[in-house]
């Protein structure tokens, strides 16, 4: 019996994105246009962004967070599955980064439904929970700086409403979480993170093997 996980190849990636991606033309010409950057390796993948989509649509989101936003394609996958009068609040550090993702949001209809916020993460976390999200927010995803995962995890768990749902990207993290002799900081930071989840009584959880990993945790 095999170990339950295919080796996706890039035959199998073809396969699979030839089958069943919907990625519309707005999101493609997004991706294609980061994926000239020297660090488009930071972008989640389309069929991620389609994964975003579909579970921001099976769990009726009306709010949702989201911690590192770069050029924009997950805030634009995630927004444009929101009802009309729905919110995402998009963490990031960059304007450089975040001003790419801005003309596509315009262009797609749905830059009224993303709020904007440039800053440190953790202090802007801070700042929509004293504006009122604690308890309120849908859906959160985490996809920032590996070191505070732990802490993005804390803040948005805070923040979710019972049956909320935060997804961490880059939890297998190039498959070094298994390596026992990788103990980069950001390394031991996923994986801790990794174990607390599992481990916390608090969330119903399951790691996805999608793209480089994706963490869900259900709040109870």
């Amino acid at each position: 019996m095999g170990r339950g996980i295919t080796n996706v190849t890039d035959n199998i990636l073809d396969y699979i994105r030839a089958t069943t991606l919907r990625e519309g033309d707005t999101l493609n010409r997004l991706r294609e246009t980061t994926a000239a950057r020297s660090n488009a390796g930071m972008q989640i993948s389309p069929e991620q962004g389609q994964f975003l989509g579909l579970i921001t649509n099976l769990i009726g989101a009306r709010v949702c967070v989201e911690v590192g936003t770069f050029t924009g394609y997950s805030a634009l996958a995630v927004a444009s599955a929101l009802p009309p009068d729905g919110r995402l609040y998009a963490c990031d550090v960059s304007d450089e980064y975040t001003a790419v993702g801005v003309p596509f949001w315009q262009e797609a209809g749905v830059a009224d439904r993303i709020d904007l916020r440039i800053g440190p993460a953790l202090e802007t976390l801070d700042a929509l929970a004293a504006e009122g999200l604690t308890g309120q927010v849908d859906m959160a995803f985490i996809d920032a700086d590996k070191e505070n995962y732990s802490a993005y995890y804390e803040k948005l768990l805070g923040m979710l409403r019972p049956n909320g749902l935060i997804i961490v990207d880059n939890v297998l993290w190039g498959g070094s979480v298994a390596d026992t002799g990788n103990q980069k900081e950001s390394t031991e930071a996923i994986r801790a993170l990794n174990i607390t989840v599992g481990q916390d009584d608090r969330v119903e959880c399951s790691l996805v093997p999608l793209g480089d990993g994706m963490l869900l945790a259900r709040k109870k």
